[in-house]
C-alpha cells in the first residue's frame, strides 16, 4: 500500500519541483476568464484504400467465414474524422495552467475483409478519450485521460453475430495518468 502512494505521490511531488522552477505566469494582460485563445484544436478525416480498412476490433478479423459479403459484422472503417479541443478557461493566475480537453475518432464504412470492399459511409460509431491536466514548465505537462468503451451508432449497437467482439474496442475502458513533453519549433 505504501508502495502505490509513494508511486502515485512521487510524480506530483517532482510536479510541482518543476511549476515552481518555471517563469511567472502571473503577469499577463488576458482576460481572468476564457481568455481570447481558449480553445485550440485541430480536426483531421482519413480514408482507407481497399484491403487497408481501420480495425476498431469490434468484429473478427475472419468475419467473412460468418457470411461472407453478407457477413452480419462488417464494422471495418473505410473513413476517420478525428480531431482534438482543448479548453484553457483561465487567463490569469496560476490556475492558468489548467487544461480540459477531448479527442474523438468518429469511424464510418461498411467492409469485411477479403469479401466485401465498399466505399459505404454507413457510421460505425465514436472512440473518444477526455480528460484535464496541468502544465508544469519547460514543456512539460501533467495528464489525467479517460478512455471509455466503444460507442456503437444505429443499427450496429445490437449484436451482430458469431464474430462480434463487443463493444470494448481497441483496449477497452481505461485511465491513465501521465507526463507529457513538448520539444521543437513547427514550420508553417
Amino acid at each position: 500500500m505504501r508502495r502505490r502512494l509513494l508511486g502515485v505521490l512521487l510524480p506530483v511531488i517532482l510536479c510541482g519541483f518543476a511549476w515552481a522552477q518555471s517563469e511567472s505566469i502571473t503577469e499577463t494582460n488576458d482576460r481572468t476568464f476564457f481568455p481570447k485563445d481558449t480553445f485550440w484544436g485541430y480536426a483531421q478525416f482519413d480514408i482507407a484504400p481497399p484491403h487497408n480498412e481501420i480495425d476498431p476490433n469490434l468484429c473478427n478479423a475472419a468475419a467473412r467465414d460468418f457470411g461472407g459479403a453478407n457477413a452480419p459484422c462488417s464494422m471495418f472503417a473505410r473513413y476517420m474524422l478525428s480531431g482534438v479541443v482543448e479548453a484553457r478557461p483561465f487567463g490569469k493566475g496560476q490556475f492558468r495552467r489548467i487544461f480540459l480537453f477531448a479527442e474523438p475518432h468518429f469511424l464510418f464504412g461498411k467492409n469485411v475483409p477479403q469479401a466485401l470492399y465498399t466505399w459505404s459511409p454507413d457510421a460505425i460509431g465514436v472512440e473518444y478519450a477526455w480528460g484535464g491536466g496541468a502544465y508544469i514548465g519547460k514543456g512539460f505537462e501533467f495528464r489525467v485521460t479517460q478512455h471509455p468503451l466503444f460507442e456503437r451508432f444505429g443499427a450496429r449497437t445490437g449484436n451482430l453475430g458469431p464474430a462480434d467482439l463487443g463493444p470494448n474496442g481497441p483496449w477497452g475502458r481505461f485511465t491513465t495518468i501521465g507526463v507529457r513533453k513538448y520539444f521543437g519549433t513547427r514550420r508553417w
